[in-house]
């Protein structure tokens, strides 16, 4: 059964990326391509006037000035200057993409060379992006069955690494998600939505500040699971808690290595940008050894930080692999959006 046309594959997207992407010239490609354009017609006229006008002027021998002609066009042909370039960007660009990696541009793969420092996001980048839940713990008077059910229902729609994770642990559990109207994001705290007329939400500490319920029992669990290295998912009914769920999500294997060599090629400093709480994020950062650590930020807290980076060091990139990393991402100097594969 035939479901799309060739034309959408995801290969013809990537050739159709390249292919894009090779039209987005580089500075040095650009500057090359003015250089010749005034260069090589100089050259001709020049050697062309070699091989003419002492025979004509001066009675030279034809065949003599034809060869001085000739000689002068190689010796000032800027062939390796003019196409060396472009190959190379060329070269660049497929050979990053058959490594999986997409660069929009000729110009994007050389300003790569220019930055100075690198912020990091966590959930997806440093981390595998696959969360799973450790422990559900119930508030007096709900079950784990009943807490997940609401927080299922709550995340039914979104596509964010712990939404899934919670998703996963609800069907692996044979657990049925509630039935949620007016379901809306509430971006870098939570998700809210209305179940059997009353307002339900699921988030962090922060979240459960706004409600007015961060009693000191919220926040000694949530405390306690974030010693631990994991993130605590708060759910709430109006001004009620139903329970806290523990996710915990692994550093990708190759991250500490990675951070490492991106030091040894110069870019200082490193800097993991996160959501996430304090104590997670920097039981992630000491792990895999960046050299600053941002956490419990927003959005626009991650633009923040990333223009103060600009500020201090200069050129900075930015690697991010979801929704709420799109705003620093456009404001870094080079925006690096990390894919599922990773």
């Amino acid at each position: 059964t035939v479901t799309r046309p060739a034309a959408d594959t995801t290969l013809a997207h990537i050739l159709r990326r390249v292919r894009e992407a090779q039209s987005r010239r580089a500075r040095s490609e650009q500057w090359i391509e003015r250089f010749a354009a005034f260069y090589t017609p100089a050259m001709l006229a020049l050697a062309a006037a070699v091989a003419l006008l002492p025979p004509l002027l001066s009675g030279g021998g034809w065949v003599h000035w034809l060869y001085r002609a000739l000689v002068l066009l190689v010796i000032a042909c800027p062939c390796a200057l003019v196409i060396s370039t472009p190959v190379a960007i060329v070269a660049g660009l497929t050979a990053a993409a058959r490594r999986g990696v997409l660069v929009k541009g000729g110009v994007f793969l050389e300003t790569a060379a220019t930055l100075r420092a690198l912020a990091l996001d966590k959930t997806g980048t440093l981390t595998c992006g696959e969360p799973e839940v450790s422990r559900v713990l119930p508030w007096p008077g709900h079950t784990e069955d009943d807490v997940l059910a609401r927080a299922a229902a709550l995340e039914a729609e979104s596509d964010h690494p712990i939404a899934r994770a919670i998703l996963r642990c609800a069907r692996a559990r044979g657990v049925v998600p509630a039935a949620v109207s007016g379901r809306s994001a509430l971006p870098g705290r939570g998700v809210q939505g209305r179940l059997d007329d009353r307002m339900c939400w699921a988030g962090g500490i922060r979240l459960a500040a706004e409600r007015g319920v961060e009693t000191a029992e919220v926040q000694r669990a949530s405390a306690d699971i974030e010693r631990a290295g994991q993130s605590s998912i708060i759910i709430g009914r109006d001004r009620h808690i139903c329970g806290v769920i523990a996710v915990t999500d692994a550093v990708r294997p190759a991250a500490p290595a990675t951070v490492r060599e991106l030091r040894h090629l110069g870019l200082a400093p490193l800097c993991l940008l996160t959501g996430d709480n304090d104590a997670t994020a920097r039981s992630i950062a000491a792990t895999v050894g960046v050299d600053e650590c941002h956490a419990g930020l927003l959005p626009e807290d991650k633009v923040r930080v990333v223009t103060e980076l600009l500020r201090r060091h200069g050129p900075v990139g930015m690697v991010g692999d979801g929704i709420n990393d799109a705003p620093a991402l456009a404001t870094a100097t080079l925006g690096i959006a990390m894919a599922a594969a990773g």
